[in-house]
């Protein structure tokens, strides 16, 4: 389940996105929650599965006709291509009338939205 972050979850968010390289350094981090915070153009969501805790974020960018995945970050133990492939497909479910894409670093990611995906 994808879940917007608020300021309740900036906490789980920032421990998630401190796996990426970009936001090893805690300013750099710091930075993108306010990002996040201060623009409607920007997105962070949470992903949880079954389990109670969250596993996942997923940064994106939003217009009028695109949602942009700017990064995504799992947890250790869930770095699989099934919660990938179950986030990435719950974020298009989310923005019906909106094209999915990517940055460079993830466009594989798109594989994911096609019906003969095999996961």
């Amino acid at each position: 389940m994808l879940i917007e972050c608020k300021n309740d979850t900036e906490k789980v968010a920032m421990g998630l996105l401190s796996y990426l390289p970009d936001f090893k350094n805690l300013a750099n981090l710091k930075d993108e929650i306010q990002l996040n915070k201060n623009s409607a153009e920007f997105c962070l969501y949470l992903y949880r599965s079954k389990d109670p805790n969250f596993i996942g974020v997923i940064g994106t960018q939003a217009n009028k006709q695109f949602v942009v995945i700017r990064y995504i970050s799992f947890a250790p133990d869930f770095r699989k291509a099934k919660y990938e492939a179950k986030a990435i497909q719950e974020l298009a479910q989310s923005n019906p009338q909106k094209r999915i894409t990517a940055v460079p670093e993830y466009i594989d990611l798109i594989k994911y939205l096609k019906k003969d995906s095999k996961i």
